[in-house]
């Protein structure tokens, strides 16, 4: 039998030091460097540091990345007076981080990725917009609506809804809410 290898770092590894993830084979090498402390020193540079209970699910690098676009597009707003178009990216980050999504490739039609094994489809709501309103297509692949808001202060909130609880709009689209999944 030949040895797994990890998704991570493209090295084998012995059965038994490493899991099955979501499709892919994760060694516990990799899970550890993940979860050392010594990292952390770092994230209290950042403004808006997250505890370990705030974002359970995060890989403490790509949690760093993240408060440092959240931070550019705060900066860019306050020089310019406009918004930096990266919601859609902000959001998935933030559902990677805070409820542990693990994203398809690039382009994967029908769904962003997936949380605990379910497919989802992540929304993110901009400061700019005024309603809290999304529009999903009824033909994706996914089994929960996930809808990132993001406050004109860069504050992020999050609600995760299944799909069966979605019933507004017409034709080929379901309209959400963020703060009740069926629309008014």
């Amino acid at each position: 039998m030949s040895k797994p290898i990890c998704s991570m770092t493209g090295r084998e590894f012995e059965h038994g030091d490493g899991i099955w993830d979501d499709g892919e084979w994760i060694s516990w090498e990799w899970i550890n460097t993940q979860l050392e402390d010594e990292p952390l020193d770092s994230l209290c540079e950042i403004e808006h540091a997250p505890s370990r209970e705030e974002f359970p699910y995060r890989i403490l690098e790509h949690t760093e990345i993240f408060y440092e676009l959240v931070s550019l597009a705060e900066r860019y707003y306050e020089n310019t007076g406009r918004y930096l178009q990266v919601w859609g990216e902000l959001g998935e980050m933030y559902a990677e981080i805070e409820f542990g999504l693990r994203r398809h490739a690039s382009m994967h039609p029908g769904s962003d990725g997936t949380i605990r094994g379910e497919l989802v489809e992540v929304k993110t709501i901009s400061p700019e917009k005024a309603s809290d309103r999304v529009v999903v297509k009824r033909c994706g692949d996914f089994s929960k609506l996930l809808i990132v808001k993001i406050d004109r202060d860069f504050q992020f909130q999050a609600k995760l809804f299944d799909r069966s609880s979605l019933r507004g709009g017409v034709g080929p689209y379901y309209k959400a809410r963020f703060s009740t999944p069926e629309s008014s």
